[in-house]
Parts: structure tokens; C-alpha cells; sequence
């Protein structure tokens, strides 16, 4: 049994799907945070969501991370208080659009505000495991959208970073994007003071180190300087003298979650990826790295 690092808060509310997947497998994963999240736009984003997608001319709403499910989230809430409980039309008028999900991750997210939240909330939900990555996404979503010439209007929930490959295959094809940013991401502050209580913790165990997986160019660029105090990290080209100087700290594999990430770590921060799963999913990730070992 080796320990694997996740580069990602587990989900506190059930099991965490990705520790489970890992854990089955013979492997002892531990996650750490690594990014702290804030909700921007929250009253624009209730005032959208209280006019609903008629008016707006909306034919539908992409939603790309858990994230964007969270500020939505708060937005249906406060409209709830507001509204002390009372179902207003709006509400309904979501139900009628569908909502466009990047992930299986995204896609469990809204289907759980679904049940958490009866109002405000979609009841339409494509996409999911087959559209893990933007390319996939846009594609799928050029295939759905009615070609009759009814709105191909889009509301596209952002953060601040990102990559430009799903508004530009879109509008590229003739899809109108309403981009509204409801979320901001940093560096967990807590991250070195948490990394250190896990290694202290795993050091007693007395497991070796095989794996450390990233989830996110932003999470890789904040957190890998970091590591680098703790870990040896695989370079795309390491030098003689790379290696004298790591010859102390762990020695471990990277797995990215999907190709936008391993593409980050070894174009820009020039890490070497042995593994990048098949899709964003917990037991695919796992899957790969369980072969990639069983086949050294």
C-alpha cells in the first residue's frame, strides 16, 4: 500500500468518491485542500435567476464546476428568503432549459441542489461524464441546440480563470454567450500548515509515497513550489544537479485529472505526467494509476 496525495478538499457531506476509488484499490489517499473559493456577483446573479431565462431571450445555462453550482446555489437561496418560501413563476421558467454540465462532478452537483433546493433550481441536466472536457462540452452542446433558428443564447457561468476553447468553439459556430462571473479562486492559505499536519500524520504509518494527482492548472501553479519543499517532483527533463538537490525529499508520480491539467503541468511548470485519466472521473483516475504501477 502506498499513499496517494489529492490536491482537492473531499467531500464532507457523504464518502468522497475519489479516496473511495483509491481505497479499493490498495492505495491510502489523503486530500488536502488547496484552493480557497469566494462567491462574487451574488445579487446579479439572483436578479438573473428572479427574471428567469424568457425574458432574457435564454435558451439554456452552462455550468463548468462545482463552483458555478454553489453560487447558484446561494443565489436560489436568498431569493427564498426573500420570497419567504412562496413559489414564484421564475422558478418554473428554469425548469424549462436545459443546463449544461462539464463532468460527472458538475452534473452530481446540480442534481443535488435539485433535491436540496426546490426552487430556483434546473430539472434539466445534460452532459456529465461524456462531456468531461470543454472540446466535449462545446461539441455536445452544437449537437443539442435546435437548429430551427429559435435563441441560441446561452448564460455561461465563469470564474476568474478561464481558458478560452468553449466560447470560442461556440460562438465560432454561432451561439450567443452571456458570460457572468460568480466565483473567484486563490491559494488556500492553510495549505503549507495542512500539507505539513498530513505528512507528520502519514510519517507514523510508515507508508511509502507513490502518487500526487492534480486537479487544476490554478491549483497546480499555486501548490507545486510547495510541494516541491516535500516531494520530488518528476521533471519533463531533470538535470544532474536537479536531482542531487531532491535526493532527500519523496519520491512520487503525477496523475492529472483530464488533458487541460496535464497539459499545464508539463508545458508551464514542465513536470512529467505518467498518468492523465481516460475521463474526469474517481474510478478512471484510480483505474489508471493501479495499471500504470501493476504494469512497472
Amino acid at each position: 500500500m502506498s499513499n496517494v496525495l489529492l490536491l482537492r478538499a473531499a467531500n464532507q457531506d457523504s464518502p468522497d468518491r475519489y479516496e473511495n476509488a483509491f481505497r479499493s484499490r490498495g492505495y491510502h489517499p489523503i486530500s488536502v485542500p488547496v484552493l480557497e473559493t469566494v462567491i462574487v456577483c451574488r445579487e446579479e446573479l439572483a436578479r438573473r435567476l428572479s427574471i428567469g431565462p424568457e425574458k432574457q431571450s435564454l435558451s439554456g445555462v452552462i455550468i463548468t464546476s462545482q463552483r458555478a453550482v454553489e453560487a447558484w446555489s446561494e443565489a436560489a437561496r436568498s431569493l427564498i428568503i426573500a420570497d419567504n418560501n412562496t413559489p414564484l413563476k421564475p422558478e418554473f421558467d428554469w425548469w424549462s432549459v436545459p443546463f449544461y454540465a462539464v463532468g460527472e462532478a458538475t452534473s452530481v452537483a446540480l442534481r443535488d441542489l435539485c433535491e436540496k433546493i426546490p426552487l430556483y433550481t434546473p430539472r434539466d441536466i445534460r452532459g456529465g461524464s461524456e462531456t468531461g472536457t470543454a472540446e466535449r462540452l462545446a461539441g455536445f452542446i452544437l449537437k443539442d441546440l435546435p437548429s430551427d433558428g429559435t435563441s441560441r443564447k446561452l448564460l455561461y457561468l465563469t470564474g476568474d480563470k478561464n481558458r478560452d476553447t468553449l466560447p470560442r468553439i461556440l460562438e465560432s459556430a454561432g451561439v450567443a454567450l452571456d458570460p457572468l462571473q460568480v466565483y473567484a479562486t486563490k491559494g488556500s492559505s492553510m495549505f503549507p500548515h495542512d500539507l505539513s499536519l498530513a505528512l507528520e500524520r502519514l510519517k507514523e504509518e510508515g507508508l511509502s509515497w507513490g502518487w500526487i494527482v492534480y486537479f487544476a492548472p490554478s491549483a497546480a501553479e499555486f501548490v507545486t513550489p510547495i510541494l516541491r519543499n516535500h516531494f520530488a517532483l518528476p521533471a519533463v527533463n531533470p538535470s544532474t544537479e536537479d536531482c542531487a538537490k531532491l535526493s532527500e525529499h519523496h519520491h512520487v508520480k503525477v496523475a492529472a485529472i483530464g488533458p487541460t491539467t496535464e497539459s499545464f503541468l508539463q508545458q508551464t511548470l514542465k513536470l512529467s505526467v505518467a498518468v492523465t485519466a481516460r475521463n474526469p472521473k474517481a474510478d478512471d483516475l484510480a483505474d489508471a494509476v493501479l495499471q500504470h504501477d501493476e504494469a512497472q
